[in-house]
Order: structure tokens, then sequence, then C-alpha cells
């Protein structure tokens, strides 16, 4: 048996796989998130293992024997997140989140501390990610950076408290800007950029390898006689391509989660920090990826839902049919990364009519979010890797007309998994496997059972290409919109 944990942002789940790889368990507690100032995204860490071991309880009470058997235990968990720890590994500070876009002004201030940012960690400073986020720090809580001694990401942070272990693996450590990622190895240049060196960093192993073992009160309490093997883990990306087989150089998925993302795994380090696209490391040994991300994929409904005081389900259940004159969406509620790593940028609907009502403005958010992915899907092309199909995860990918919508728009079959688990938290419990096993990655991490493929419709595409080329024109007014008046 085997256990996966992943650390999301608005909520921690947790699964129980068999040795045939079949769901038996699952829990999950859902996760507050905290904007003390526009634009800014904390939560608290205490919350995060909080709801980890309610949800093992859960398990406990749930699926005894299963839990007890458990061999390898892997995690997964939201990217970039900054966790400050003292000299006693004390938080300092609620965690900075992936979505946080406070440190604009911090990424031109690293780059310009390192001159050779960019070829080393392969990508371009984004306040997302975790290095300008301690710039900011040291800028406006002096006193806060004075005593960090230790940075963990998200799900590394729950590590510690698993295993007494301060352990990150190459994919989740590459989103930090502290990575050189060609050598899966930190990076002192870059870490100097921000007043830090190796002592504050986590040791590294690779996501399919031991990182320690449960602790053993822990695993007592969970009645397990012998405390499982906890591996490396993963990104909360390259965790979910291990729970969809897309380990292979060339193998893509689409997730259409909080965030949304296009993956796609290479056999070596591929850079093209000059569109935004991202290149990390993946979770397997040997293998990097590039992804287009966006900031504001279910989010996006979420923010609508709540403002019209419905539920997610409510809102798509009647969507009206595509028309040329639907209203436009951009997505852009926390800024933007793939391609315009702008902070500063905001949401806009466009061509509202008071013929128009919740399920108009539902479908305009699907298909913003898709517009937004095509927007990656060119990046990735001009950064020469063309996405053939795809899988989706996510939330979101249990739509199928948002699947279909968003097909349309980027011209590709998009295949949807039978079972619902397939995705991060799968795969983390797949590196646990491979982490008490030593099997084959090929072997274990392998494509799931599909339940429907998603075929572009001929005149969704043309259709699409049309309002594409229309809300591509909304971008210039969102800039224009986001850019501070004079004197204010």
């Amino acid at each position: 048996m085997y256990c996966g944990i992943d650390l999301g942002t608005s909520s921690l789940k947790v699964v129980l796989i068999d040795e045939d790889d079949r769901l038996v368990a699952s829990a999950a507690r859902p996760l507050a998130l905290k904007r003390p100032h526009p634009g800014w995204s904390e939560q608290d860490p205490a919350a995060w293992w909080s709801a980890c071991t309610a949800a093992l309880d859960e398990l406990k009470e749930a699926a005894p024997a299963a839990l007890a058997a458990v061999r390898g235990i892997g995690l997964s968990g939201q990217m970039h997140g900054a966790v400050l720890l003292d000299a006693a590994d004390r938080v300092l500070r609620p965690a900075i989140l992936w979505n946080d876009g406070r440190a604009m002004a911090e990424c031109a201030a690293f780059e310009a501390a390192c001159p050779e940012s960019r070829r080393l960690s392969g990508n371009l400073a984004m306040p997302g990610f975790t290095a300008p986020k301690l710039l900011w720090v040291r800028g406006h809580e002096p006193a806060v950076f004075a005593a960090t001694r230790s940075v963990l990401l998200p799900k590394d942070h729950l590590r510690l408290h698993l295993t007494g272990e301060k352990v990150s693996e190459p994919s989740d450590a590459a989103g930090t800007l502290w990575l050189d990622v060609a050598r899966r190895d930190w990076s002192e240049p870059l870490l100097a950029a921000c007043g830090l060196d190796r002592a504050a960093m986590p040791r590294l192993v690779e996501g399919s390898a031991a990182s320690g073992r449960l602790r053993a009160e822990l695993a007592a309490r969970w009645g397990m006689a012998v405390p499982p093997v906890v591996a490396g883990g993963g990104g909360d990306n390259a965790a979910s391509a291990c729970g969809v087989g897309a380990v292979g150089p060339g193998a893509a998925f689409v997730s259409l989660g909080t965030s949304g993302v296009l993956f796609v795994a290479t056999d070596r380090f591929l850079a093209a920090p000059e569109r935004a696209v991202h290149s990390f490391c993946h979770a397997l040994p040997g293998v990097w990826h590039q992804m287009a991300v966006i900031l504001s994929a279910t989010a996006s409904l979420e923010w609508l839902a709540a403002v019209c005081g419905r539920s997610v389900a409510a809102l798509v259940a009647d969507l009206p049919e595509a028309e040329a004159g639907a209203p436009f969406f951009l997505p852009y509620l926390s800024g933007e990364r793939t391609p315009h790593n702008d902070s500063s940028l905001r949401g806009l609907f466009a061509g509202l009519g008071a013929e128009q009502g919740a399920g108009d403005l539902a479908r305009a958010v699907l298909e913003g979010v898709a517009f937004a992915l095509r927007d990656g899907r060119d990046a990735l092309a001009a950064a020469g890797t063309e996405i053939h199909d795809l899988i989706a995860v996510g939330g979101g990918a249990r739509s199928r007309p948002w699947l279909q919508i968003l097909a349309d728009a980027l011209e590709r079959e998009i295949d949807m998994p039978a079972d619902p688990s397939a995705g991060a938290a799968l795969g983390a419990a797949r590196l646990g496997r491979l982490a008490a096993e030593g099997a084959e990655p090929a072997a274990v991490c392998r494509p799931p059972e599909l339940r429907a493929r998603v075929t572009p419709d001929t005149l969704g595409v043309s259709l699409a290409d049309d309002r594409f080329r229309r809300w591509r024109r909304l971008q210039e007014a969102a800039k224009e919109l986001a850019q501070t008046p004079e004197g204010a």
C-alpha cells in the first residue's frame, strides 16, 4: 500500500493506492487563503499540518488496515511558497504563496544582482517565484530576514513535520530560482543574489528517492508497525505528470486547477525565458520539463461563482451555445505569467449586453481561460516545443463542456482519465512506491485508463480562431488599465 499527500492551494488531499494502482481510500481538508493587501496571497503553515493530520486520522478510521500497510509515502505540493524558519525551526511569518504579486520590483533587483540568473535557472524572475519573495522580506521585514535560518517550500515543510528532515527535490526546487536546473543542484551565485547560502537550503534528493522515514510516534498514531519511507516527491505539476504517465519526452498534459498549466516532458534542460516559459526539473532523475502557466484557471470560475452567489456547479449547469457576439473575459485576476510576466495585469469583461446573464459570463470565463492557455501553447511553440495530444487533470478537467471549449481553442484532442484521482496525489503515491521498492519509473508511472476523448469541433475551431484574434486585442486595454496614473 502507498500513500500520496498533495498540499494544494485550496485543499490538502491524501490518497491510498494498492499494488495494482487502484484507489483504496482518500480524504481531503479545505485550506483558506489570506489576502491582507491587494495582490498578496498567504497561508499559515500550521494550517497545512493540521489538515494533513486530520486527513490521515480520517483514513485511520475509514481504512485502518490499508493505512497500516503503507510502505511508501510521497509528497506533492503547490510550488514557490516561502516558509521562513528561525534557528529553532519556528515559522517566522505566514507563507508567501505562488500567486502573490508583491515582489515585482525585486525581480529586476534579483536579475541585476546575478546577471547569469536566466542561464542558470532557465527562467525569468517572476514575483511568484521564491527568490524575489526573500528580497521583499529583506527590504520590508528586515528583522524577519535576519532571523531566517532555513527556507522551505510548502510540501517540504510538511516533510519536516513528518520525518524531522529538511529535504527538497529538484522539481520543486527549480521553482525557487536558486537551483542550477541543468545540474539539478543549488547555485551559489543565485543564492548570493538574495543574501543566502547553501546552509539555508534543504538537502536535495530525487523525487523517486527516499528522503527519510515517518517519525516513529506518527507511525504509531496511524497504526503502522514499520515507519514507511517518505519519498522526495514533486512539485504539483511534476507529480501530476507522474500520475498521468507524462514522464517520457513529448508526453504532455493540461491542468485546470487553481492555476492552469500546459506541461510537456523533455529529456534535457531546454530554457526559453524570453517567452516566460518555465523550464524545470521533473520529479524523476534524468528528466526535465517545460510549462506554460496561467495564474487563474478554476480560480476565475470560483471568483465568478462567489460574485454571483451561486455554486460553480449551478453556474456551469446551463451554458449557452457559443456565438460570435458573446462577451469576452481576460482571466488576469492575480496578474499573469506566460507569456506576459506581469503581476499588475487584472481581469476584464468586455462586450456585455443587457440581455446577458450569469451563464453568458460563465461561458466567457471558461473561454477566457482556454484562450490564455492558447497563449501558452503559442509561447511553447515559439520556444520550439510542440504539444500534440493532451491528458486533462485538475478539478476543471471533470467538466466536458470546458474541455470542449479548450479542445476547440487549442485545436488538440484532450483525454479524460477514468479515475478522477489521477493527478498530483496519485503521482505522489507512485513516487512513494518508487522510493520504497526501487522499481523502474516507466513501469510505475503509466498512463491512466481513459473515460473519453474530446475532439476539436470544426465549427467550434473556426469560431474560436475568430474570437481569439479579437480577445488578444483586449490585452492591450488590460495593460493600459494596469498602468499607474501619473501623480498617483
